[in-house]
């Protein structure tokens, strides 16, 4: 591609973004999608899955933190950690930031995104890759959580594609039910749903869907820019009503514990209380109890 052409992002059909592009990296067109990486004017380098923004140099320290430490926290007590999909690496770089953590497995059914970022993201994961406790897997996370061990993990990220493609069957009864199965007690799932201002169906429906196998269930939110319309919602579905409420000293605490605290961009023990009280146009797309 020529230096200084434009690419546009191809989400919605009737409004988007679009980045000056300094250098095309990479452009392949792998077994599930077609994958993009550039180097940008504005926001560093980019991921694009079919024609849709993943991940920007500039802007991924947010998503990560919030998917990633506000379930681990919450819980307190996390061990084992599954993350479906996030095949950048950097879930998996913020799970082990956590000392507290024992084993984190990485499921990500395509593996050409894991070559990609290694090869041309390299400080989205950083030394995750190598980390001792890390198991990463070039697979289905649909598979995988149906076949895996009851109560074998502690907390389930979710960070996959829309549901559209090959990420449809993550937004599944079937999934949902199986997460329950394979938590702790104290289990929780995470999984983005969508920006609410153009995706609400998004959140409506999954949480619909995580509410027929989890006693509690909401959202949180976060401002990434480059996910344009607004903020993005995290999915929330605990099986303890209670990991929602933990008071602002005890996430301090254990954000200190676990190694994570004054280490961030974006997520603090205040955020991370903050990020559950939604605004009403979000909140009335979910399930009332």
């Amino acid at each position: 591609m020529p230096t200084d052409s434009w690419v546009n992002e191809t989400l919605y059909a009737d409004w988007g973004q679009r980045f000056l592009v300094k250098r095309e990296l990479a452009r392949v067109k792998s077994g599930f999608q077609d994958i993009m990486v550039f180097e940008s004017h504005s926001h560093g380098r980019v991921m694009l899955l079919d024609g849709v923004v993943q991940i920007t140099e500039t802007d991924e320290f947010v998503y990560q933190e919030m998917i990633a430490h506000v379930p681990l926290l919450a819980h307190g007590t996390a061990r084992r950690v599954l993350i479906i999909g996030a095949g950048d690496g950097g879930v998996l770089k913020r799970v082990l930031q956590h000392r507290t953590v024992e084993k984190a497995v990485m499921v990500e059914i395509d593996g050409e995104v894991i070559r990609l970022a290694k090869e041309f993201l390299p400080g989205i994961a950083g030394d995750a890759w190598t980390d001792p406790r890390a198991e990463v897997i070039v697979g289905d996370g649909i598979d995988h959580v149906r076949q895996a061990p009851a109560e074998s993990f502690d907390a389930i990220i979710v960070d996959s594609t829309d549901p559209i493609g090959v990420g449809e069957v993550l937004f599944t009864d079937e999934f949902y039910g199986n997460c329950a199965r394979i938590l702790t007690d104290r289990g929780v799932v995470v999984n983005q749903c969508g920006v609410p201002a153009m995706q609400a169906d998004e959140l409506r429906e999954t949480s619909l869907r995580r509410a027929k196998s989890f006693a509690d269930v909401s959202a949180y939110v976060a401002a990434v820019p480059t996910y344009v319309g607004g903020f993005m919602t995290l999915g929330w579905a605990a099986k303890d009503a209670s990991l929602r409420q933990v008071p602002v000293e005890e996430i301090r605490r254990r954000a200190e514990v676990a190694g994570v605290l004054d280490t961030t961009g974006y997520w603090t023990p205040e955020i991370h209380l903050g990020a559950f009280n939604l605004p009403p146009y979000i909140a009335r797309h979910l399930p009332r109890r």
